[in-house]
């Protein structure tokens, strides 16, 4: 537990007022779910808190019960008041954050909440980051746990759908003992795990459909199998009247190359179409992150992005040049991060063995 860091965040909690919760753009169920839960137990102590988002690059995400109260990002800067602290979840660089949220946040305290690799250093006046947490969610969890608040139904599905998405279904690297205790807490409420489940992992819409049909297409297949591609531009969203968040998972097409180690998702998003952006997943030891760092970005061992401001074709020929570069030698083991040992204070009971009907959930 970051004991330090949580009395610094408390301190800037307990000395505001109106609270502003971001995470980064084309948020995730990790940011959605992080954010919804965080302005849920603020509120639960007296403070006014707006989570907000891009409500049209929600996409399955729509569904949960706290996304009724969601501020979009374009009407956060016409709030009446001034804010007083910004909470950043699942995100620790400024120009990752939507537009609209980076002029409003400028200047204000700030506490980040994040567990993506390298997620260490002086942003913000108090930071509870841990790269080896499984989510932000996770991160909330403990944090709502050591100040003692209590957790709602919402709160909690919001925890899971944060926690779900970003473990891959508890099947990452980074799901540790903690996060599985974590999870038994959070299914004392009333979460609505098996519909949870059954829209984010088995329910796609047409659009999905049809822009998986076109990522298929696009499949590339180079260095013997080892590394594959798929692409969808931003005619390929516009012929389908699609969204970002109807193909997240493209990038899953390449990994399911039975030989594959490396997997690259490009895409174009309509309304920033000077720009790509690439998803990048990895396997065994060669490092997602170290590749998305020679463009600006970054992320997990094993699963990274960033943002090449190109065209298309000139993107592809520098991220293959990447890739060609680090497959020249053969790749260091890499040291799993740390897995966090439960803190006695704040971890859970054991949870009571599961009824026949909760064998069936996730």
């Amino acid at each position: 537990m970051n004991e330090t860091g949580f009395q610094a965040a408390k301190a800037l909690i307990d000395g505001a007022k109106r609270i502003v919760i971001s995470g980064h753009l084309s948020p995730d169920g990790d940011t959605i779910g992080s954010a919804i839960a965080m302005a849920r137990l603020l509120a639960s102590i007296g403070k006014e808190a707006y989570a907000t988002a891009d409500l049209n690059s929600l996409g399955k995400l729509g569904f949960m019960k706290g996304v009724k109260d969601l501020v979009p990002v374009r009407k956060i800067r016409h709030q009446r008041k001034k804010f007083d602290l910004f909470v950043c979840v699942d995100c620790r660089a400024i120009d990752r954050l939507p537009p609209e949220i980076r002029s409003t946040v400028e200047g204000l305290p700030t506490l980040v909440i994040d567990h993506h690799d390298g997620a260490t250093g002086s942003f913000g006046q108090a930071d509870i980051s841990d790269p080896s947490a499984s989510s932000a969610g996770e991160i909330v969890w403990r944090f709502a746990k050591w100040n003692g608040w209590e957790l709602d139904d919402v709160v909690a599905e919001a925890l899971w759908v944060s926690i779900v998405t970003d473990t891959g279904r508890f099947a990452y690297e980074k799901c540790s003992p903690e996060t599985l205790m974590v999870a038994a807490d959070i299914l004392r409420h009333n979460v609505r795990k098996e519909l949870i489940n059954d829209i984010i992992y088995n329910r796609f819409s047409n659009k999905a459909m049809q822009l998986k049909r076109l990522a298929w297409k696009s499949l590339h297949i180079w260095r013997s199998g080892r590394v594959a591609e798929v692409t969808l531009t931003r005619d390929d969203f516009r012929s389908v009247r699609g969204v970002k968040a109807d193909a997240e998972d493209a990038v899953e097409i390449p990994r399911l190359c039975q030989r594959n180690e490396v997997a690259v998702y490009f895409y174009q998003i309509p309304d920033r179409t000077k720009e790509i952006r690439c998803s990048i997943r990895t396997r065994g030891n060669w490092n997602a992150a170290e590749l998305a760092a020679k463009f600006g970005g970054g992320g997990h061992l094993k699963a990274a992005g960033c943002t090449i401001k190109t065209s298309m074709g000139a993107a592809k020929r520098m991220m293959r040049a990447a890739i060609k570069e680090m497959m020249k030698c053969p790749p260091k083991p890499q040291l799993s991060s740390p897995t966090a040992k439960p803190d006695t204070k704040t971890s859970p009971e054991p949870a009571p063995a599961p009824s026949d009907s909760a064998v069936k959930s996730v």
